[in-house]
């Protein structure tokens, strides 16, 4: 089995700024992969969250260096919770409305995103993924 069973719970600040996330998100990586050694589970929760801060640091505040993204991660018993927050207005999402052959560069993130989430909700300006392990 690829998963310790041990609570974590990380809570991380991050600038919207993208030249400095990459670290920051690594070093989250890192302490996810602490408790979680399942390569196929990890690579699900780099996309995600990586989806999902960029998307947040993007159109959620606008590449504003002034905002900050909010990153909760709680992994605990069998599954992970991953919330990702930006200080932006919030969308209204509708899966349904994406169309692949559009070809469009907006919108690819959050399919994703809910194709790797076993539950996946999106309540304002706050993108919550849930993944059973």
């Amino acid at each position: 089995m690829g998963v310790v069973i041990l609570d974590l719970i990380i809570n991380k600040t991050i600038s919207s700024d993208l030249y400095r996330v990459k670290n920051i998100l690594d070093e989250i990586i890192n302490k996810v992969n602490m408790v979680i050694y399942d390569e196929n589970i990890m690579f699900d929760v780099k996309l995600i969250l990586n989806e999902l801060v960029v998307n947040s640091i993007v159109h959620g505040n606008k590449q504003d260096k002034c905002k900050i993204v909010n990153v909760y991660i709680k992994i605990q018993d069998e599954l992970i919770r991953i919330e990702v927050t930006d200080e932006g207005k919030g969308i209204n999402y509708n899966i349904d409305e994406y169309d692949p052959m559009n070809l469009k560069i907006n919108g690819r993130g959050l399919v994703i995103v809910n194709g790797l989430s076993d539950e996946f909700y999106i309540e304002k300006n706050k993108v919550i993924s849930i993944k059973y392990i």
